[in-house]
């Protein structure tokens, strides 16, 4: 392989477009800014690259057909191209509030609902059954499992993205998903966001935060689940664009961080796999240095595969430039570029990459057993609070019943929880409020005075600061339990949001808002299933955050009617 060669089996980026060699006028236009060349495949074949990543607003998944032909098409222009080494084809397939795969994949609920479920023979079987479907449309890379800690509720990046608050819990629920996508599925993965990104305050998409943990902290809070997953063979670890002054004094976020990369995830780890830049567009790692020097600071701390920088070009250009000079030795390309084609070789692309087909795709992908086993793997993970009203099971079909509150654009979160409880025999009206303004409130404490019974839902209620700085969804909620009438309040991201409904006596967390937890959560109200779910973090006391107003692995169920 000559130098430019191996330099872009070092770069993974996303490219424009449904279709390899024909995009729409407007992403051939986007490709040619991007890249001064109109296709995914010319992209793919200008840089040599050694891996793309799809998202849904680079137009790259439209449907399951759409995806294997362009997956197909990528393939076939890498391996026509030099080097000819096909492509490791990602995306960010995390479950839960993280899954690109539109429908109608499998969508199971996501990390901190499996924690709650604390199974690891679901977590490995969402990961097998997720795997296998990415697989089917020719995605070979999944940019999962999230082995962070999240000890801090405040975190705004990762939350429910992790399976808890507890280190051992964690490191089960990773290794299982390490397990299931690569040795069930067959599709490489990456444990995420090392050396550990579940202490922040800030947003690393935004901002560089700085992590205080001690040496000593790490080895006990962050450590355990990253060991767990090297152990359990991981073919990949994504970087923390993260400041730990206890690991590296240096300032340098841990992606750039040669202490960090080599000295703890080489050395102590004893990582031998490909490790992996989060995105280099992200505002963390470009706090300091410039975007050419960043792709050679990584590379030069430890890094193999550089995702997502903001100027390819400039990129590819750098790194040349400091092999040229000597900064960056030719050996240690070769050293990286050996770690990327011993993972492509491990997952058999280095045996031919026959095309995916299309059709087979789309009995794959959402096939009724994998349907059947998500629903019994989310009824494990409704996790009931509190009952002090002994509301619950609702024992009374004929009841009229608002559902209102919190709603997903994307998965009408609200509509879907009404029409499962008019499927069970309720007259429901669904009455979406957003964050909701005077008018709003006044209209859903109206309709809640002519019901049975509401269900009020919320998102990151708890966060005052920046996804609800008015609390305009905890007045709603008080302005429902005001009414006398019945209410359930329902958590349908984090299980922190019930720290703040003393007033509210039933009380669940559903940890997500697909439509499989609002269809969960039916099944638990209405008494076909018993709650099982137990809190894998704990929820503070707004009044006293250092207390918990529910510990964790706190969780009710109760005996089913006959």
């Amino acid at each position: 392989m000559s130098l430019p060669e191996k330099v872009g089996q070092l770069f993974a980026t996303y490219v424009y477009g449904g279709s390899a060699t024909a995009p729409s006028a407007s992403d051939a236009a986007a490709n040619r800014a991007a890249y001064g060349v109109d296709t995914g495949a010319e992209v793919v074949a200008k840089y040599h690259l050694g891996g793309v990543i799809y998202f849904t607003w680079s137009h790259n998944l439209d449907s399951v057909g759409q995806i294997a032909t362009l997956s197909n098409g990528l393939q076939a222009g890498a391996v026509a191209s030099a080097p000819g080494i096909p492509l490791l084809i990602s995306t960010d397939q995390e479950h839960g509030v993280v899954q690109r795969m539109p429908a109608p994949a499998t969508l199971f609920p996501g990390n901190m609902a499996l924690g709650a479920g604390r199974s690891l023979v679901d977590a490995y079987t969402a990961a097998r059954i997720t795997g296998r479907e990415l697989r089917a449309v020719g995605i070979r890379q999944a940019w999962a499992p999230s082995a962070d800690v999240n000890v801090n509720p405040a975190n705004p990046v990762i939350g429910v993205r992790s399976y808890g608050s507890d280190p051992l819990l964690v490191a089960g629920m990773t290794a299982a998903q390490v397990v299931g996508f690569q040795q069930g599925a067959g599709v490489s993965v990456a444990a995420k966001h090392f050396p550990g990104h579940g202490d922040t305050h800030d947003d690393s998409h935004t901002a560089l935060p700085v992590i205080a943990h001690t040496r000593a902290e790490w080895q006990r809070l962050d450590a355990p689940p990253f060991r767990a997953a090297v152990a359990a063979g991981v073919d990949t670890i994504m970087t923390a664009h993260i400041v730990v002054p206890s690991l590296d004094p240096s300032g340098d976020p841990a992606t750039l961080s040669a202490p960090i990369l080599t000295g703890l995830l080489r050395e102590r780890l004893g990582f031998r796999g490909v490790v992996v830049t989060d995105s280099l567009g992200m505002a963390g790692v470009r706090q300091k240095y410039g975007d050419d020097r960043v792709p050679v600071l990584a590379l030069k701390a430890g890094a193999d595969l550089l995702l997502m920088p903001p100027d390819l070009d400039l990129a590819v250009t750098s790194v040349l430039a400091a092999v040229g000079s000597g900064e960056l030795p030719e050996a240690r390309i070769d050293q990286s570029v050996r770690r990327i084609l011993t993972l492509k070789q491990r997952r058999g692309l280095l045996d031919g990459v026959p095309p995916v087909d299309p059709a087979a795709a789309e009995r794959t992908v959402g096939q009724p057993a994998h349907q059947a086993a998500l629903r019994e793997i989310t009824d494990r993970t409704v996790t009931a609070l509190r009952n002090d009203a002994r509301l619950l099971p609702l024992r009374r079909a004929d009841r009229s019943v608002l559902v209102t509150g919190w709603n997903s654009s994307a998965f009408d979160n609200v509509g879907t929880l009404a029409a499962a409880l008019a499927a069970r025999g309720n007259r429901s009206t669904a009455l979406p409020t957003g964050l909701p303004n005077d008018a709003k409130i006044a209209e859903a404490v109206a309709a809640a005075q002519a019901n049975d019974l509401t269900v009020v839902l919320t998102q990151k209620a708890f966060d005052t600061t920046v996804t609800d700085p008015n609390a305009r969804q905890q007045k709603l909620v008080h302005a429902l339990a005001a009414t006398g009438r019945p209410v359930l309040v329902v958590a349908v991201r984090d299980a922190y949001d019930l720290g703040h409904f003393d007033d509210v006596p039933t009380q669940l967390a559903t940890f997500g808002y697909t439509r499989a937890s609002m269809e969960a959560l039916a099944r638990v109200l209405t008494g076909e299933v018993a709650p099982r779910g137990r809190l894998p973090v704990g929820v503070p006391d707004p009044a006293d955050p250092a207390t918990d107003r529910y510990p964790y692995g706190h969780g009710l169920t109760w005996r089913l009617p006959r």
